[in-house]
């Protein structure tokens, strides 16, 4: 018989600490509360947190200078209403680089070759590892996980992962890692029941990727050593000709911070429209705002192209699963590109993809189009919840 117990899930941004408290056990999985902590280190932070119902827990108006003042608020309210305590913390780490290719408990040792990977990753890993050890410092015998957001793709064939690059670089590590994979874990098993053995996952929100899954092996992704490779996304750029960067460099005089600033921040919907990196902004001015058009066709039409790509790599395309903030509620965007995906047998249902429905595609289409909701924080419990049973 399966033990009970309570996982606490936190996912941490450079400004911003995400959390869910979920109860596995003897084969069910239940949401207890979720919350965040925003604009930490910044002035105006809040904090919000609801109950499995979408019941108002708590709503605080408060600074957080840093995330340690953050999981401490975030214990304080637990401990204050009648919730299980939890039996292990399991964090989202965003770059597990070469070594790690499964989720782990923490120990001193990991913990110390996380801290040699914050150069992978130097906007996330900071604050993912204070997160970690502001549950230490409260909490010392708590079990800690950490579930690897690169893990999912360590699978993939060194065909795939390697840059046509020096082979010093790729033994140093400058390799393809992928992103996402907590996602593109949970949709795969969400559709474990599908005889489908060539699949496309669209994780599209301001970070998007796509990644090819053969025969429930991961074969390829267009992300790559950062989450700032592939197509264009909210504010990055994706893939661009390393000419360009130099051009910057030697003629502009960019620097390395400019540099970041400009593919990471500048780029991608908002550099293209000038006007938001949302997409549903997007698309409500297309019809008033040229570049706000041209920016949502440029997506789509991006998109179009890598999932051709890695259509013609797996061979052909059995199920085209759309997941993510846009995935999962832009209807238009999931339309246009359908629709210029014909050649791959894909026959879209406008009606269903109009109510977001499961399935959009028509039932005689040879490629089946789904809409499935992902749910990264429930993958790291399941992982935490396997770690200490």
């Amino acid at each position: 018989m399966q033990t009970k117990q309570t996982i606490l899930c936190i996912n941490a941004g450079s400004s911003s600490l995400k959390f869910a408290l979920y109860r596995l056990g003897n084969k069910a999985e239940s949401l207890l509360a979720e919350g965040a902590a925003e604009r930490i280190g910044l002035a105006g932070g809040y904090f919000w947190m609801h109950g499995a119902h979408n019941e108002t827990i708590a709503d605080i108006q408060d600074d957080f200078p840093d995330h340690r003042a953050a999981v401490r608020t975030a214990f304080s309210v637990l401990e204050r209403i009648a919730l299980p305590s939890p039996a292990a913390v399991g964090h989202r780490i965003v770059h597990g680089g070469a070594q790690f290719t499964e989720p782990v408990i923490i120990d001193a040792l990991i913990l110390n070759k996380l801290r040699g990977l914050v150069s992978f990753a130097p906007l996330h890993m900071p604050a993912e590892i204070r997160c970690i050890e502001a549950v230490a410092e409260r909490f010392p015998k708590l079990p800690q996980a950490a579930c690897f957001d690169t893990a999912f793709h360590r699978r993939m064939p060194e065909l795939t992962k390697r840059f046509p690059l020096p082979r010093k670089l790729w033994n140093e590590g400058v390799q393809r890692y992928g992103f996402h994979g907590l996602s593109d874990e949970y949709i795969m098993q969400t559709v474990k029941t599908e005889t489908k053995s060539r699949i496309i996952i669209a994780h599209l929100g301001n970070g998007a990727s796509l990644s090819a899954v053969k025969d429930g092996r991961p074969l390829d992704t267009t992300m790559g050593f950062t989450p700032a490779g592939g197509f264009m996304m909210g504010t990055r750029c994706g893939d661009i000709d390393p000419g360009v960067l130099l051009y910057l460099m030697e003629n502009k005089g960019y620097d390395v911070t400019q540099i970041d600033d400009l593919v990471n921040r500048r780029s991608g919907l908002l550099g293209v429209s000038g006007i938001s990196p949302d997409m549903k902004m997007l698309l409500e001015n297309s019809a008033s705002a040229p570049n706000a058009k041209l920016a949502v066709d440029m997506f789509c039409y991006q998109l179009v192209k890598h999932i051709g790509a890695l259509a013609a790599a797996l061979g052909g395309l059995d199920l085209l699963v759309f997941t993510g903030g846009i995935g999962e509620r832009a209807a238009a965007v999931r339309k246009q590109v359908c629709q210029n995906l014909r050649f791959l047998g894909i026959r879209l249902d406008n009606e269903h993809n109009k109510i977001h429905a499961e399935i959009i595609s028509m039932p005689d289409s040879p490629c089946k189009v789904m809409v499935i909701p992902t749910n990264e924080d429930l993958m790291i419990a399941r992982h935490t919840y396997k770690l200490i049973c």
